[in-house]
């Protein structure tokens, strides 16, 4: 296969500064065809069938106040009694709940031949106390510990059977006052957004009216936007199809989803047998879309977006949580590792740093250059003061023999003995 049926996209650069190119701009991509069948084209079935070998899992947390439906709405969204039928208790202070606890309900579900390991995580006694001040301690303490289980398993020395308990979803039921976010729900939005992949639903939105839903929904995103709670929003590829936008963004207008859960069928005015709730006015259907959003929170957390969601716990979520636990432990790590390199700014960088190396080994030579002048000027006085001292003292010692000579001399010109003998003690009459 020669060269000239590979057209390359790239302009007819000197061959060293095409990779430079290349690199600093990441549009300018080398695209060869093909002249016949290599068959790597097949890899998408290599990973289905894989796939499909090995089955899914996907974990779930539903998070509410008791009475919202948060039971029902799981059964109805996976079409299955994953909980079952309550039993009606009368009142008893027995049946209150202390402290909110946690439990986990697994199933193993299979549709088309495709297993999904399915786990519901829910929350019983959520918001039931007069003082409601800690009761999302409990859940982000279990999302914690999911994400510590996970990690202890990554460090170990068999990796092959990791299982997955960490949260992919957290659906958050908002009680339908038509008003706005009770503090309740604020404070634990602001507990989880930044652990979870939050999903905002209107629980039992059949109690209000199309009117009051839109209002209701007006001031959820209102205060969501004030307080800065991030909820989960569908990825934007490049590659995404005109139909498959459109489909994400009328999706993504239907947050909070209004929904309504039931597995009970009737028969609504067309004759047809519908899941939904019956009233005396008529039937609510729960996948009509017309009536609720029900269909539209199943599209985006199954249907669509379902492997988003996982993808986004394992990239972000847990990534930001996993670096903070390394970073409490005193283990840094270098962030230009997984960071994008331009040659053109690495060779600048690297210059950079070259000049500012010279720059620290010219300064440090001036310091040693001038600590070695003060040094030999110190010896220089100090041998300066000796000559000196020495200079004066035999200055001083001239000064005396000339002192001595002219003495000397004065004693001959007069015609005295140079040396006067001392005498004895005494006199002598010779």
């Amino acid at each position: 296969m020669g060269e000239s049926n590979l057209p390359v996209s790239l302009p007819n650069l000197p061959g060293r500064h095409v990779a430079a190119a290349a690199a600093a701009d990441g549009k300018n991509i080398v695209r060869r065809k093909l002249t016949g069948y290599v068959g790597f084209a097949n890899l998408p079935n290599q990973w289905h069938r894989k796939s499909v070998r090995k089955g899914f899992n996907f974990n779930v947390m539903v998070v509410g106040e008791s009475g919202l439906g948060k039971s029902t709405l799981v059964n109805t969204l996976f079409n299955t009694s994953l909980y079952p039928p309550k039993e009606r208790k009368g009142p008893s202070a027995d049946i209150i709940p202390k402290t909110v606890s946690i439990q986990s309900i697994s199933a193993d579900i299979e549709e088309n031949g495709v297993r999904l390991r399915l786990t519901v995580v829910d929350t019983p006694g959520f918001g039931d106390f007069v003082n409601n001040d800690e009761s999302w301690r409990p859940i982000v303490d279990n999302i914690d510990s999911r994400f510590d289980a996970f990690h202890d398993a990554e460090n170990k020395v068999n990796r092959m059977n990791i299982i997955d308990n960490r949260v992919h979803a957290c659906v958050y039921f908002i009680q339908p006052t038509g008003h706005s976010l009770k503090p309740l729900d604020i404070e634990v939005m602001k507990r989880l957004h930044t652990k979870v992949n939050l999903i905002p639903v209107i629980a039992k939105a059949d109690t209000l009216t199309d009117e009051e839903v839109a209002v209701f929904k007006k001031r959820i995103l209102a205060d969501i936007h004030y307080h800065d709670i991030q909820i989960f929003e569908g990825p934007r590829y490049e590659l995404d199809d005109d139909e498959t936008i459109a489909e994400n963004n009328e999706i993504m207008s239907k947050v909070p989803f209004a929904v309504v859960g039931s597995n009970t069928e009737f028969q609504n005015a067309d004759g047809r047998q519908v899941r939904g709730r019956k009233y005396p006015w008529g039937v609510i259907e729960v996948d009509n879309e017309e009536h609720c959003d029900f269909v539209k929170l199943r599209q985006m957390l199954i249907r669509t977006h379902m492997e988003e969601l996982k993808e986004h716990t394992n990239n972000f979520l847990y990534e930001n949580y996993r670096s903070e636990k390394l970073t409490s432990l005193g283990v840094a790590q270098d962030p230009s590792v997984f960071k994008e390199v331009n040659p053109a700014v690495k060779q600048e960088e690297e210059r950079t740093l070259h000049e500012q190396k010279l720059a620290k080994m010219e300064a440090e030579m001036k310091m040693v250059f001038q600590q070695k002048v003060a040094e030999k000027e110190s010896k220089l006085r100090q041998s300066e003061d000796e000559l000196y001292a020495r200079h004066r003292e035999m200055k001083d010692q001239l000064e005396k023999q000339r002192v001595d000579l002219e003495e000397k001399k004065t004693r001959i010109e007069t015609g005295r003995p140079l040396e006067e003998k001392k005498g004895r003690k005494g006199f002598s009459l010779r």
